[in-house]
């Protein structure tokens, strides 16, 4: 009885269509977001035409909708928006690709109105516009869209990009747009470049702030913002068209300095095969008495000399920037191009380096990324005066990675962070400490031998004595 009553397709079909009917209305009844499913599916039924009308009534009514999208609606708008584009997508476009590719800009054009009016702090509904430019970007290929018709349109979302709906458009559309298409839509960046701003009379342009030099202009604001997007939207098409010096032509000069960008510079210049002027290119940055060098940075600098065929000085750099760092990334790059059993050897002096670190938690953060859970003990037995129980982002986890083999060095991390919420009085972590607390009398039966550190009803009548008086924390831990 129990297999037939199973909710599936085939347990459902005995039910007969017109049953079947019957439910799906009284279950769409109250439902909008159903009742619009299924009129989407009796459209199917009469072909893509009448789907894609569905669609097209479904976008109008969204881009007239002035409600405020709060937290609440978020989740049945982007189910919505969902069902809308992949319709496009996948039905419409199977049908009649120019129609859908007339939709899916409807569909885009969406963007401003619903942000203008949402609070989606999750960042889900700006997924389905990333998703319909890629989407956008197939159905013009399969359109056949006219490269100048679809440069232009591109170029038109772009100067409109007020949330980020089109980041991704130029790198999406490349394919579509071909070697034409782009040439097309950098000219017309170029062009935009290079119109002036008309400015408005004093008394009638828009201050929208202030700064050291005065009042901060709208129309000034504007034509920053302006060049910024002509700039990333150069840079984009250079990437797509592979021309580095296009793409280094628009980093102004002054920037190129910067880590990250001279990373990003040197990244395409070894792509193309040019590690020389790569190696010159991050050879600018100013490092100096810096070990906080980003770790992008590095990488790129160990590209460059395995480009150029200096393994031996990649390696010696890979050793410096973990013995700076003590990044995993940097050890486990470096082990790999050791002889068998070197690596064994170079191990144990990577792991006497991190107990001997500077940083404590730093190092207690690199033994649990490589799994080193005796070396994690070890290091907590021996510096466990340096803790700092506020790290509630690390002592948690390290806590728990430790304390089947080595309840001893968690029960220490778990003090850590009881001494922490109780010495500085922090009640909102008290529930947390008491927690904690919990943990350690669970590990106490499981260590043989606490050493120099204090057995757990010594340290529970230290607790009381110190901080009898934190009602708080004691009406939770008992």
């Amino acid at each position: 009885m129990a297999a037939k009553t199973t909710l599936n397709a085939k347990n459902l079909e005995s039910l007969g269509a017109q049953r079947l009917a019957e439910l799906l209305i009284e279950i769409s009844t109250g439902s909008a977001a159903h009742k619009r499913r299924l009129r989407m599916e009796l459209a199917g039924n009469h072909g893509g035409a009448e789907v894609a009308r569905e669609v097209r009534k479904r976008l109008a009514s969204i881009a007239r909708a002035r409600t405020v999208i709060n937290w609440r609606k978020v989740k049945a708008l982007k189910s919505d928006l969902e069902t809308q584009r992949k319709t496009i997508a996948e039905t419409v476009a199977a049908d009649d690709p120019q129609e859908a590719f007339e939709l899916i800009w409807q569909f885009l054009a969406l963007a401003n109105p619903i942000f203008e009016r949402s609070s989606d702090s999750s960042g889900s509904l700006i997924e389905s516009f990333h998703q319909a430019c890629v989407d956008a970007a197939a159905i013009a290929a399969s359109a056949k869209i006219d490269s100048k018709v679809l440069a232009d349109k591109v170029f038109k979302a772009v100067q409109d990009d007020g949330y980020g709906q089109y980041d991704n458009l130029i790198a999406a559309m490349a394919p579509a747009l071909g070697k034409d298409g782009l040439d097309c839509l950098k000219t017309l960046f170029v062009q935009w470049s290079k119109e002036p701003n008309d400015k408005p009379a004093n008394d009638k342009r828009e201050v929208i702030g202030w700064g050291s030099a005065g009042p901060l202009y709208e129309d000034e604001i504007y034509g920053t913002q302006r060049d910024l997007t002509v700039r990333i939207a150069l840079q984009e098409i250079a990437d797509a068209q592979g021309d580095v010096d296009a793409y280094i032509a628009q980093q102004p000069e002054n920037t190129r300095k910067a880590p990250m960008i001279a990373t990003d510079i040197a990244t395409r210049l070894i792509s193309a095969g040019r590690a020389k002027e790569a190696l010159e290119m991050l050879n600018e940055v100013e490092t100096k008495d810096r070990v906080d060098m980003p770790f992008e940075w590095q990488l790129a600098r160990v590209e460059t000399l395995e480009a150029l065929g200096r393994a031996e000085e990649a390696q010696t750099y890979r050793w410096t920037c973990f013995e700076q760092s003590l990044h995993d990334q940097h050890l486990r790059a470096f082990l790999k191009r050791l002889p068998d059993f070197d690596d064994l050897e170079a191990e144990e002096k990577a792991f006497a380096h991190a107990q001997a670190f500077p940083d404590v938690h730093q190092a207690l953060a690199f033994f649990l990324l490589w799994q080193a859970p005796a070396e994690a003990a070890k290091l907590v037995m021996r510096r466990k005066a340096e803790l700092d129980g506020n790290l509630y982002e690390l002592m948690p986890p390290a806590a728990e990675a430790l304390a089947e083999k080595h309840p001893l060095a968690a029960t220490i991390l778990l003090r850590s962070m009881i001494d922490f919420a109780l010495d500085s009085g922090r009640s909102s972590r008290y529930k947390h400490a008491a927690r904690h607390l919990a943990d350690c009398a669970s590990l106490a039966p499981h260590i043989n031998d606490f050493g120099d550190t204090r057995p757990h009803d010594i340290y529970v009548a230290e607790l009381k004595r110190r901080h009898g008086k934190r009602h708080g924390f004691w009406s939770l831990a008992t």
